[in-house]
């Protein structure tokens, strides 16, 4: 079994900073692509940030310049650096890892449990 597991919500004042972490365990091969996402109060669901195993990255355009995805392959760990925080970007913020358990085996979505950010304007 592979689980991920956030950690760095809360509550925060605008322009203020957070930063996210997301460590994989279980029975891990290798991660592939990595990244985040969130969901706020009636919203769907949205890619904020992406990192691939190779180090290539993509962001959503409301965070570019603000935001920082990185990612500690030795640790199994993506990261989210959040500077200058805006309300709207409150929501529960999800980490996603797509794992191999073999090196034989596809690559399989796996999702943390979501931690909460809260920006207060």
């Amino acid at each position: 079994q592979v689980q991920l597991v956030e950690s760095g919500g809360g509550l925060v004042q605008a322009g203020g900073s957070l930063r996210l972490s997301c460590a994989a365990s279980g029975s891990i091969f290798r991660i592939n692509d990595m990244g985040w996402y969130r969901q706020a109060p009636g919203k769907q669901r949205e890619l904020v940030a992406g990192i691939s195993s190779g180090g290539s990255l993509n962001y959503a355009d409301l965070v570019k310049g603000r935001f920082t995805i990185s990612r500690d392959n030795a640790k199994n760990t993506v990261y989210l650096q959040m500077n200058n925080l805006k309300a709207e970007d409150t929501a529960v913020y999800y980490c996603n890892g797509n794992v191999q358990i073999t090196s034989w085996s596809k690559g399989r979505n796996y999702w943390g449990q979501g931690t909460q950010v809260t920006v207060s304007s």
